[in-house]
């Protein structure tokens, strides 16, 4: 599918181009804050950090001025197949989740309806800053299934990892299709620095192990995996045990929530060097378990955000930092007061979710040279700013306004690779009309495979079924009249 749109110049291709005068996030080792400053992009990388840099002749500039310039944000999780169902599961359960893409309707899915979820999520990503995602992608049923999402993903100027999974079979069946492994094998190969490629499988703790003929697979080809751990009633310590009884804990493994582990899964994460890939929005509303913020900070764990799945949360990065701060504060907050303290000085920081979502997500896939702006590393570049809006100032703690002030409005510029994709708040080359026209053909054949009650079913599930009691409340704003303590007509109003 062409994206391409008239509208709108785009910047000349090749040209040099620099971000005069902004604040800039360089993330480096010291989470250096650079104010009135510039960077400078000269092909696929940044050749210049610093304030009044001299610049190429014909080096376009941007006005940063009152902006904020950061490495491009990293989303190390998010099924993005399932984006063409965009807030359809907002009072789902994880069970009811589960229900309807595992055992029922996620098998309805054809090859350009994942292509449709896909193309629309990776679109959604640069519009909101991410310039790299990893599409956590397991209904791919066939390989014509992996095709469509492959082909997808690019036809959009993003950078993307597929993580190829299927919930409709074990991982040991699918890893064994000798299609799967030449397509693996394929994009493995194929050495594109703008789609890296997974296997997304998950533990169950069946004793067998079963899942132990995927990680092969995965080690034969030298392919990292990712995989759903600690997660309430799904995946447990065991899983872990598992894994590392059988030498399949690497530090190229990531551990997608994480949230219900015991300390000895923490120190074997920890000691292993894997990654933690926390979904707080997903985690509060779905039930996996308490976000590990904690855990990752007391083990020592490299962490990185994500986002889940459009089909019930936010599909924006702004969003995860806001979410993980208030989940691990109230924790911590509730916590103390459980024992009648008071949390005078917090511990997790708006500076670590910002880490978190830019070099921590680098380095979780092994790309340590994106997630900072520093002289050598990938031009993934984002400028936050908003002179229509009244949010935009003051700017005084810039990692405070990335985590609760910016939002998807603010993104200002995008540049991957050293290609603008996004410019004054607009993404170019990008015309919406065919992929709505693509999303609505996948809407409408789902809706009608189901029929329009199992549809609305679906997306409006059943109350609890026992009713909640309504207990007696003593303070009641009512009005009575006191015969006995009338004095002169005088009327006695409680709480009056």
């Amino acid at each position: 599918m062409s994206l391409s749109e008239p509208a709108g110049p785009a910047p000349e291709a090749g040209r040099p181009l620099v971000f005069r005068g902004g604040t800039v996030l360089t993330m480096d080792d010291a989470s250096t804050v650079l104010r009135d400053a510039d960077v400078l992009v000269v092909g696929d990388r940044i050749e210049a950090v610093g304030a009044h840099l001299d610049v190429p002749e014909g080096t376009e500039e941007i006005d940063a001025r009152g902006g904020i310039v950061m490495p491009g944000m990293i989303d190390t999780h998010r099924h993005m197949w399932q984006t063409a169902m965009r807030g359809y599961g907002a009072d789902w359960t994880l069970t009811q989740y589960f229900v309807w893409y595992y055992l029922e309707h996620g098998k309805k899915f054809r090859p350009e309806d994942i292509a449709a979820g896909n193309r629309l999520a990776a679109i959604e990503s640069l519009d909101a800053g991410v310039t790299t995602t990893v599409d956590w992608s397991h209904n791919l049923q066939t390989v014509d299934h992996a095709e469509a999402a492959l082909d997808a993903l690019r036809s959009v100027p993003g950078r993307f990892v597929l993580a190829y999974g299927n919930i409709q079979a074990g991982p040991w069946e699918w890893t064994a299709d000798p299609a799967v492994r030449s397509f693996l094998e394929r994009l493995r190969d194929a050495h594109d620095d703008r789609m890296g490629v997974q296997i997304a499988f998950d533990v169950t703790g069946d004793p067998a192990f079963p899942e132990k003929a995927a990680f092969e697979v995965a080690r034969d080809l030298g392919i990292p995996v990712t995989t759903h751990a600690g997660v309430w009633a799904a995946t447990s310590d065991t899983g872990i045990q598992q894994m590392h009884d059988n030498g399949f804990m690497t530090p190229e493994t990531t551990y997608v929530h994480a949230a219900t582990l015991t300390a000895d899964s923490y120190q074997r994460i920890a000691a292993t060097g894997g990654s933690i890939s926390v979904a707080t929005e997903s985690e509060c509303s779905a039930g996996q378990g308490h976000a590990p913020t904690e855990q990752v900070l007391q083990y020592g764990i490299p962490v990185s955000l994500s986002m889940d799945t459009s089909v019930w949360w936010s599909g924006d990065m702004f969003s995860a930092m806001r979410a993980t701060l208030n989940a691990d504060r109230m924790s911590e907050h509730m916590d103390a007061h459980l024992t009648g303290d008071t949390i005078t000085h917090l511990r997790l920081r708006a500076q670590h979710v910002v880490e978190w979502c830019t070099r921590g997500g680098a380095h979780t896939l092994g790309r340590d040279d994106l997630g900072s702006l520093q002289p050598g590393r990938r031009a993934d570049v984002v400028l936050i700013k908003n002179d229509a809006s009244p949010v935009s100032f003051p700017l005084l703690n810039p990692f405070g306004h990335v985590a609760f002030q910016a939002q998807r409005a603010d993104v200002h510029t995008v540049v991957v690779d050293g290609r603008v994709v996004k410019s004054d708040g607009k993404l170019i080359g990008i015309d919406l009309a065919p992929v709505r026209r693509e999303i609505e053909s996948t809407v409408e054949y789902l809706r009608s495979e189901l029929g329009e009650e199992a549809w609305q079913q679906g997306m409006f599930p059943d109350m609890p079924s026992a009713e909640a009691e309504i207990l007696d409340n003593p303070y009641r704003y009512s009005e009575y009249k006191d015969e006995s303590k009338r004095a002169g007509g005088e009327e006695r109003v409680l709480g009056r």
